[in-house]
Order: C-alpha cells, then structure tokens, then sequence
C-alpha cells in the first residue's frame, strides 16, 4: 500500500501486525532404485531448510514405501500439533499465574481413506503437565480448552484435534 493512498482501520492494522511470514526450501535427494519386473521406484528422501537452523531429513513413511529413519510429512504434521499445543498452554498458563514446573506430550495420527482420498482423519495429544501449586491443578487442566482454541495449528487442519490432558502437582 502506498503511503498516503488510504487510512487503515484499526483493525485492518491488527490484522497486518498478526500476519507473518516463514519461508523455507526443500531439496529432493535424487536417485532411483530397481523394482520389480524391470520397473524402477524414485527415492522418497528430501531435506527441508529454514534459514541457519538445522536441517530436517525427510522421506514417505516406510508404509508408504519411504525411510522410515527419516521425518515424514505426517510425522512433522503431529509434532507441530504437539508443539504448538505446548507453547500456547505455556503461554496461558502464564498469564493466568499457572506454574508449570513439568511438561510432555505423547501423540497419535491416524492417517486413512476419507471421501476417496488418504488423509489425516485425528490427531489425540496427550500432554502431562505437572504444576508447581495443588490448587491450580484443576486450573490448569481447564487451562488445556483454552490453549487448543487458540492453538493457530489445530486451527489450521480440517481434521478433529483431541487433547486428553493429565494434570498434577
């Protein structure tokens, strides 16, 4: 927008100082390996980069005839479900004087046929949160409703997210 050719609205300004961008690159490996009757099969391996941060190794599940040492899309899908989970509850609990003294997750992805297509159907998070005052614990297992509605991750899929908390101190 040039200066001076319209005045924003506060909300319009909101939303601008809300929106940012990640760029990143992805680098296929290359490569192919015989099949069978005389067929090949192209390898599944790439690798993804952002910037100066450590590379991610990635292929197709092995199910899918890809390395299952390697990340796959589904694989990186969960963790960043997970993650993102992780920081907004962080973050509420923070606000809300909820300390956190411990934090894990432990994650399941179903991946299955839908309406024709192979597709992510559910991911469950199941994060353990230990919490440094007894009574805040029933705090800060509702805490969990408030972080997955404003986890911008769970947001962002068409497929339902659960969070099964388990909460102590």
């Amino acid at each position: 927008m040039a200066i001076g050719s319209k005045s924003w609205s506060q909300s319009e300004e909101a939303e601008v100082a809300e929106q940012h961008t990640f760029e990143g690159s992805l680098r296929w490996s290359g490569g192919s390996r015989e099949a069978e009757h005389g067929t090949f099969r192209l390898t599944r391996s790439y690798v993804i980069r952002f910037g100066d941060k450590p590379p991610i190794e990635g292929s197709a599940p092995g199910a899918l005839d890809g390395d299952e040492r390697r990340h796959s899309p589904e694989t990186l899908m969960i963790g960043a479900l997970m993650a993102c989970h992780h920081l907004t509850y962080l973050a509420i609990c923070e606000r809300a004087g909820v300390r956190v003294l411990e934090y894990s997750d432990n994650a399941t992805g179903t991946l299955a046929v839908r309406d024709g297509k192979m597709r992510m159907v559910e991911v469950v998070l199941w994060p353990q949160v230990r919490v440094a005052d007894e009574g805040h614990v029933e705090k800060a297992r509702e805490l969990h409703a408030k972080a997955h509605a404003h986890c911008h991750m769970a947001n962002s899929v068409n497929f339902e997210v659960k969070v099964q908390p388990t909460v102590s101190a």
